[in-house]
């Protein structure tokens, strides 16, 4: 009898994780002819004068400032940005990699993205479909496909439900039955040991925590060469929040490659000593 896979999840952050900066900051924002400071600068100064959530802030300012610009935002404008967007080294044969690694290992590896981006501009990108699911904050369209109001928006807090639908298999974002239903830990999907998250920075902080105190690794990838992002990627080692923080390389036999290895390696380990242990008892 063949052996049972192991499952295993690893949720992307995708801003800073597996791109550069805001995705935002590589097409759309040069297109309606703002900097990228000072963007975020009126983000930022209306989010204070509203008391609102920077997420539902910057959506809405895009929409606005690609008016005034007159820059298209129909669903597949948004795709075609995500089309251009640049990657980190590594990251357009990792997943592929990582996944032929693990199923050698009898683990099967899904990948997830849990980010405050935009979703239509990652579902546009080169590696939209390695992932299984993609969460991420995005639009409701009007009948001729143009971006009226936000459907979902992600945030530093909210991200973490998304870790939790993973672990019950609950993957739409529409359905709140199986969320909130109690389902024994032996039963969902994927434990939240079974997890590895990724992440670049502060706004990860909820979903490092979460998956770290249950069991899994959290992991924070930082710009390589960059000693502003390293040290403050390395002070998230030092507050307890993650187990690893390593440069975005994502290519093979680098200092990330092999720490992801070397956790299916545990994963699987720890599954065949279960497995022994059950078979002895």
């Amino acid at each position: 009898m063949p052996r049972k896979l192991v499952p295993l999840a690893i949720a992307y952050d995708f801003d800073g994780t597996l791109v550069p900066g805001n995705m935002q900051e590589q097409g759309f924002i040069p297109k309606i002819r703002m900097s990228r400071k000072a963007f975020w600068s009126e983000v930022a100064q209306l989010a204070k004068h509203h008391e609102a959530d920077n997420i539902l802030v910057y959506m809405h300012l895009m929409l606005e400032k690609a008016r005034e610009a007159k820059v298209p935002v129909h669903k597949s404008d948004f795709e075609n940005f995500g089309k251009t967007l640049k990657l980190f080294i590594g990251v357009q044969d990792w997943f592929d990699r990582i996944t032929k690694y693990g199923r050698a290992a009898n683990v099967r590896v899904e990948h997830y993205v849990i980010s405050s981006g935009i979703r239509e501009m990652v579902l546009g990108s080169p590696i939209a479909r390695k992932f299984e699911a993609v969460f991420a904050s995005s639009y409701m369209y009007e009948h001729n496909g143009v971006a009226q109001w936000p459907a979902l928006a992600l945030n530093y807090t909210t991200k973490t439900q998304y870790l939790f639908r993973i672990n019950k298999g609950s993957l739409h974002v529409y359905d709140h039955s199986k969320i909130n239903e109690y389902v024994p830990k032996d039963r969902r999907p994927i434990p939240f040991e079974n997890m590895i998250f990724i992440g670049d920075g502060e706004t990860d902080i909820p979903c490092f925590r979460l998956v770290k105190d249950q069991g899994g690794h959290a992991i924070a990838v930082y710009r390589p060469h960059s000693g502003k992002a390293k040290k403050l990627s390395e002070q998230l080692i030092k507050d307890g929040r993650v187990h690893f923080a390593l440069p975005a390389d994502y290519r093979d036999k680098r200092d990330l490659d092999k720490v992801v290895k070397a956790i299916i390696d545990k994963m699987a380990a720890d599954h065949d000593v279960r497995v022994l242990g059950k078979t002895r008892s």
